[in-house]
């Protein structure tokens, strides 16, 4: 995947905890999230597995909608994630990153 705006919706599993982000590169910034290679929220909670992602035009778009799903309950995020990816699959894979091992 090259470098496109999008946001994203990272879990630490089916229906943990949350993360939503917003970047121009995924293949690399889901790397640094698996990593931990930058302290923060997905690092401390192990939120690491690509649940949900939306390709954006521009990158001012993405971090509107990232701003948008921010603000959304929890539960409209988790009907999100299950219209398009009802079985929390790591989507990930798809992209070409390997499975995670022990998740």
């Amino acid at each position: 995947m090259e470098r496109q705006p999008c946001v994203y919706i990272l879990a630490s599993g089916p229906h943990g905890t949350l993360y939503v982000g917003v970047t121009s590169n995924l293949l690399g910034r889901l790397v640094q999230h698996r990593e931990g290679l930058i302290p923060g929220f997905t690092s401390r909670y192990g939120v690491i597995r690509l649940v949900w992602y939306a390709v954006a035009d521009t990158m001012e778009a993405a971090i509107v909608r990232e701003k948008q799903l921010k603000n959304w309950r929890r539960d409209w995020k988790l009907a999100l994630i299950e219209r398009d990816n009802p079985d929390w699959q790591d989507l990930a894979i798809g992209l070409g990153l390997p499975a995670l091992s022990g998740v």
